[in-house]
């Protein structure tokens, strides 16, 4: 899908400050420094959309992308970044729990993980999470980049089998936009968006 306009809607820590206009939204989660924002940016073809950092730990509200007026991308704070703490790490639990288990028009969370790192126990917690409240969700392997072409379905295995996951997660790069296909036709198919 070619995106015509994206831009920054809305940022909130709340429910009160969430969109009302009841269009459909697709959230990306994952630890601080998986490459949320490089996906988002990549994904919608900008370039400095969402903000990237070297910083973990960068993203501390929900962050909501509209994008070409009939969907929202939502960028939540990234999790289990050591320096944050412990009442901070409480209230995006808060935060964040509160927005994916309540919220009607999400359509789909992307549950985004380092293709050369096993999932940590917080990704572990959150992907049984998404399980135990049958919350819609895709798991996507990021930077797939940083290891070479042949060994990408042995991550993708270890990933899968460290969830005990039905299917492998998706591959995906933002610098070769490995994936971006396939996660927009997740995307528009979850939202029931036809695009001419």
């Amino acid at each position: 899908m070619i995106v015509n306009n994206a831009e920054i809607a809305l940022t909130a820590v709340a429910p009160s400050g969430f969109p009302k206009d009841g269009k459909p939204e697709v959230a990306f989660v994952g630890k601080s420094n998986v490459g949320k924002s490089s996906l988002i940016n990549t994904v919608l073809g900008r370039k400095r959309l969402a903000r990237t950092s070297k910083s973990p730990g960068k993203t501390r509200t929900i962050n909501f992308f509209s994008v070409d007026d009939i969907l929202y991308f939502v960028d939540l704070p990234g999790y289990g970044y050591a320096k944050v703490s412990k009442s901070e790490s409480a209230k995006w639990g808060d935060m964040v729990e509160g927005y994916l288990q309540n919220r009607s028009q999400l359509k789909m969370i992307f549950l985004l993980l380092d293709i050369r790192h096993e999932p940590g126990s917080n990704d572990i917690m959150l992907y049984e999470w998404f399980l135990h409240y049958n919350l819609p969700f895709t798991l996507v392997a990021t930077k797939t980049d940083k290891v070479s072409r042949n060994q990408i379905p042995k991550h993708l295995g270890v990933l899968r089998r460290s969830l005990g996951a039905d299917h492998p997660p998706v591959p995906f790069s933002s610098l070769a936009k490995q994936g971006k296909s396939e996660l927009w036709r997740i995307i528009l198919d979850k939202c029931e968006i036809s695009v001419l």
